[in-house]
């Protein structure tokens, strides 16, 4: 059952708003010189003391090469200099996943080109999100009714690689999936998202070449009035905000 009520939705909200605090803490205690595994440390500990048991799945932090890896876990390389982070680190609370992802540049501000794959793949997910129709929508599919298909052509319609390729080969893995008890929770991804459902909206690009991987990952509610609640709308989205928040500005959205 997709439906997610009050209490059920209360306490995903806990282990999102708990790892929203470690996402921040993240952005602004990164830098070169330090560690995958530092930044994973600092996450963990972070939502844990606001009350999660444990992390909800198997957190990913990965720099440089390491961002282009889907389900890269070893969180153990040297950050550098120029490298952007994917940071894909969330908590469990009370039995409830949450699932966060945001991309950092380790310097503190992006290359040109690493803001440009970053602003395709916030565009997508803007894109996807502005979409959305209750009862309608679905995750995955090809037609006109998918999400996944507004993100996919909008990656595929906005950049280049290298070689002057459209960037839709880039995108290798779906647009979202629903969250409840398990962070990749029942449903069926094919067929229309309901009021009252949890899913993930979290568009990426990954080009091994350039070791460049850019993912953002939001988590969303649909309200019993059909309108998309972005849970994570506290956090930083786009490019100028990671930054100013890695730089502790106050005008960063926190």
């Amino acid at each position: 059952m997709l439906f997610r009520s009050q209490g059920e939705a209360e306490r995903i909200r806990h282990a999102t708003d708990a790892s929203m605090a470690a996402q921040l803490a993240a952005l602004q205690m990164l830098k070169p010189g330090m560690n995958e595994h530092d930044i994973e440390a600092r996450m963990q500990y972070e939502f844990l003391k606001r009350g999660c048991e444990r992390p909800a799945y198997a957190p990913i932090v990965g720099a440089g090469a390491n961002s282009t890896v889907l389900h890269y876990s070893a969180d153990d390389a040297p950050i550098m200099a120029g490298d952007v982070v994917v940071m894909d680190v969330a908590g469990e609370y009370a039995m409830y996943a949450s699932d966060i992802t945001r991309t950092a540049p380790a310097s503190g501000k992006f290359t040109d080109r690493q803001r440009e794959i970053y602003n395709i793949v916030l565009g997508a997910q803007q894109a996807a999100m502005a979409a959305f129709k209750p009862g309608k929508s679905k995750l995955t599919g090809r037609d006109s009714d998918s999400l996944f298909k507004v993100a996919y052509d909008y990656i595929n319609s906005h950049g280049k690689d290298l070689h002057g390729q459209p960037l839709g080969q880039y995108f290798i893995h779906g647009l979202g999936h629903y969250v409840g008890l398990e962070v990749h929770d029942v449903g069926d991804p094919s067929g229309p998202i309901p009021r009252g459902a949890v899913f993930t909206v979290e568009p990426g690009i990954y080009i091994p070449e350039e070791k460049l991987g850019i993912r953002i990952e939001d988590i969303v509610w649909v309200s019993p009035e059909g309108k998309l609640v972005d849970l994570t709308a506290g956090l930083p989205h786009t490019a100028e905000e990671i930054e100013g928040t890695m730089a502790g500005s106050p005008t960063a959205k926190q």
